[in-house]
């Protein structure tokens, strides 16, 4: 068997806080109700932070970092390298998320990158990963690790955010191996729309427009769409189009036909508009049963496809014989696919 990587599993970490649907519709003062909220936007509920000790972004990390050492029995020292998907909003600027899950989790022998393309960062690391392992014949175990909570910028009163009501919180790991003989990760594509870099974001607490006292308290909420026109216009053009690329190239890439993933695959998708999630399906040939709607969750950013992965393989609706294929978007902005064959 060639050189090949696979993945040995998965570890989540979810704060205990919750906030309904309910919850979400009081705070858009009346502009939406909270039947919209569950049968438009698919929000049942979602996960928040409950505990300043451990649930920031950082340390949600390493506590999925911790859980997918128990769940796969690896030894810490094994792992080579630690990509980290940790969001830039966390407990202390400018300190290296992936030393901080190192030293937690007693990887000593690894070194540590932090890596962002917002909620596309876990599959486009997972790329990474996998190009490393192949490339370096001294690299042997890579674990992609991350925590997530934007829902702290959140302006639930803000019409045009209506799209990120959904952002909740956690963290999410997977570790993968050279030649691990199962679970293989094959083929990827991404995809990348620059015109769109600065059409969503923080506005409020950089270098263009720093924190002041006048504008404290309205920076804590300016995650916004800087540009929502342009951004609408342009997703509406190319952002279905560009996700069905990703899918065809990647299953191309893995020598898989859409037939074949329609038999047997997976869908392991970001939380979205629950139209958008049923559409996606239909257009695959998928069963409601292929895929995992996250409206009791939320969308946890770049933790979301291993949430799913590490759901369904809870419930067996990932098993021997599986063509997983993790599908994300990130603001910025990127689409991103990959397959991985379980078993």
């Amino acid at each position: 068997m060639k050189t090949h990587v696979g993945i040995v599993g998965t570890g989540i970490y979810l704060p205990k806080g919750r906030m309904s649907a309910k919850e979400i519709a009081e705070k858009t003062n009346g502009v939406w109700s909270t039947e919209a909220i569950i049968d438009k936007l698919g929000i049942v509920e979602k996960v928040i932070p409950a505990s300043m000790e451990t649930d920031g972004t950082q340390e949600m990390g390493a506590l999925a970092a911790l859980d997918a050492i128990k769940n796969t029995g690896i030894n810490p020292k094994d792992i080579d390298v630690i990509l980290c998907v940790t969001e830039e909003w966390k407990e202390y600027p400018l300190t290296t998320s992936a030393l901080y899950v190192q030293d937690r989790i007693g990887a000593t022998n690894a070194w540590g990158i932090d890596v962002q393309n917002r909620c596309c960062t876990t599959v486009s690391a997972l790329k990474m990963a996998k190009d490393m392992l192949i490339a370096d014949d001294e690299c042997h175990v890579i674990m992609v690790v991350g925590g997530y909570r934007n829902l702290d910028f959140v302006d639930y009163s803000d019409k045009n955010m209506s799209m990120m009501y959904d952002l909740a919180a956690g963290g999410g790991a997977i570790i993968l191996k050279k030649n691990y003989g199962k679970n293989m990760l094959l083929g990827h594509h991404i995809i990348g729309d620059g015109s769109l870099a600065r059409t969503a974001g923080v506005e409020i607490g950089g270098i263009c427009n720093p924190i002041t006292k006048d504008n404290i308290e309205e920076a804590k909420m300016s995650l916004r769409l800087m540009d929502p026109i342009k951004m609408k216009n342009r997703l509406n053009e190319v952002s279905m189009p560009n996700w069905y690329k990703c899918i065809n190239e990647s299953l191309r890439k893995s020598q898989i036909t859409r037939e074949e993933f329609s038999n047997d695959g997976f869908l392991a998708i970001l939380h979205m508009k629950r139209s958008g999630h049923v559409s996606l399906l239909n257009d695959l040939g998928l069963k409601k049963e292929q895929s995992i709607y996250l409206e009791n969750y939320g969308h946890i950013g770049q933790i979301d496809q291993i949430l799913s992965l590490h759901l369904a393989l809870e419930s067996k609706q990932v098993k021997e014989g599986t063509i997983v294929c993790m599908l994300a978007a990130g603001i910025g902005y990127v689409w991103a696919a990959n397959i991985v064959r379980w078993g």
